[in-house]
């Protein structure tokens, strides 16, 4: 742990204390990025940036307020925190604003996560602008004649944060994160329709090839040339593997203390029933090595654990924090998740995809709306239209629309792909009889 950011904490902690604090948690965050975007060849964005954030949550006589703060003078910090549990104090009371029971901290799993990579200074400025460039020219050179733009671009980013809180939480966080990406629009009769590509990692040796970004990039774009609408029916679909978590993020939000408390979650009464098929299990695993959902511990301070969410279509938890477990009366969970993890099949996309006839792999959706409290959702989709294993024709400006009690069932089968550069881990997931509104 970063001694002089700890020191800082614990300064700012006892000095909230002498200002009439009851309680409180302090967070002291340092974090650099670097930002370089080329457009058709030409640089765009070139950023370096570094920014320091003091938070602090105040427990006030049963009251509480969130501030946070940019300058860390102590003569300043102590002005800003004295305003702070004064301003407090006139809020309305809560009596389920605490900090968690000290019990929750322990247990936390010592285990290096490994998603600080030690030698982010090393990466050079250079090599940063040439994986643009790669990226972009890879893309360039897949149909010059029908490309309109090509934008691709690097981001890192290196994280710190130490958080205390006055009943004894300590916890410490480093993170790294390099990422290179790109993102091509094409020419197709008055329309121009775009595509992107990116690959993540916590390590700059394991980044991708920017080549494979940039081709695939332009390659997704050049396959909706000359999409259109195929007729309304009940058909097989196969959502890719990255756009899994677009639907899925919906079916979680009510998974969440918030809405079951709100009565706003169709879920908040299936516990331990069937939601889905037996091709439906969600696992949160926040100890995979070099994973964006990896952590140990969550917002709250409360240690995390390897959860079974859902297994084999049966509801097993809920995503539960401390505030909401009192109002709630239970134990809590946690209020975010770690690495979201669906098993793979056996089987790639395909060879699924000859055995299921005609249907949609959907490779995009767009827009849509999903309603936590019955589970309806409706939501715009783009791909291709295939049968029995082979494209027809990219589709476009469909829909498909369903209730999660329902969709979830239909789920038949998990493809062996998953989804490498997120926090969700899903691979793509067949489903059978979906509505796929058109003409």
């Amino acid at each position: 742990m970063n001694n002089q950011m700890r020191d800082l904490c614990r300064w700012a902690i006892e000095t909230a204390r002498k200002a009439g604090a009851n309680d409180s948690r302090v967070s002291l965050a340092k974090r650099r990025f670097v930002e370089i975007q080329y457009r058709d060849r030409k640089p765009e964005v070139i950023k370096q940036a570094s920014t320091v954030q003091l938070s602090i949550d105040l427990f006030v006589a049963g009251r509480y307020s969130s501030q946070n703060t940019s300058d860390l003078r102590k003569e300043a910090l102590k002005g800003f925190i004295s305003d702070a549990v004064s301003a407090t104090k006139l809020l309305a009371q809560d009596a389920y604003r605490t900090l968690p029971d000290p019990k929750y901290y322990q247990g936390r799993a010592d285990i290096d996560l490994k998603i600080a990579d030690s030698t982010y200074d090393d990466f050079p400025a250079e090599r940063k602008h040439a994986l643009v460039k790669a990226a972009e020219e890879a893309a360039w050179s897949r149909g010059a004649d029908k490309i309109v733009s090509v934008e691709a671009g690097f981001g890192d980013d290196s994280s710190e944060t130490v958080t205390l809180t006055s009943n004894g939480f300590s916890g410490y966080n480093k993170s790294t994160s390099f990422s290179v990406g790109a993102s091509v629009s094409v020419r197709d009769d008055g329309r121009r329709p775009e595509a992107h590509d990116y690959a993540d990692f916590r390590m700059h040796k394991k980044l991708a090839n920017p080549e494979t970004v940039g081709s695939n990039a332009a390659r997704r774009a050049l396959a909706s040339l000359g999409a259109r609408k195929i007729t309304t029916a009940a058909m097989p679909i196969i959502i890719e593997n990255r756009n899994v978590p677009r639907i899925m993020n919906r079916f979680f939000a009510a998974l969440t203390g918030w809405n079951i408390y709100q009565k706003r979650s169709f879920l908040a009464d299936k516990k331990g029933q069937k939601i889905g098929s037996d091709k439906l299990t969600l696992i949160d695993d926040p100890f995979v090595p070099e994973g964006f959902g990896s952590w140990l511990f969550d917002n709250d301070g409360i240690a995390t654990k390897k959860r079974t969410i859902v297994e084999a279509g049966v509801l097993k938890d809920f995503y539960i924090d401390w505030y909401y477990s009192r109002k709630l009366g239970c134990e809590p969970t946690s209020g975010g998740h770690g690495n979201m993890i669906v098993p793979v099949g056996t089987r790639s996309v395909d060879e699924i995809m000859k055995d299921l006839g005609r249907g949609v792999l959907v490779t995009n959706f767009l827009g849509g709306n999903s309603n936590s409290t019955t589970g309806d959702f409706s939501i715009g989709i783009f791909g291709q239209f295939f049968d029995k294993g082979l494209i027809v024709h990219p589709v476009s400006e469909m829909n498909i629309a369903d209730n999660h009690l329902k969709f979830w069932h239909k789920l038949i089968e998990c493809a062996s792909d998953p989804w490498p550069y997120s926090d969700w881990r899903t691979p793509s997931m067949v489903f059978t009889d979906v509505v796929v509104s058109g003409v």
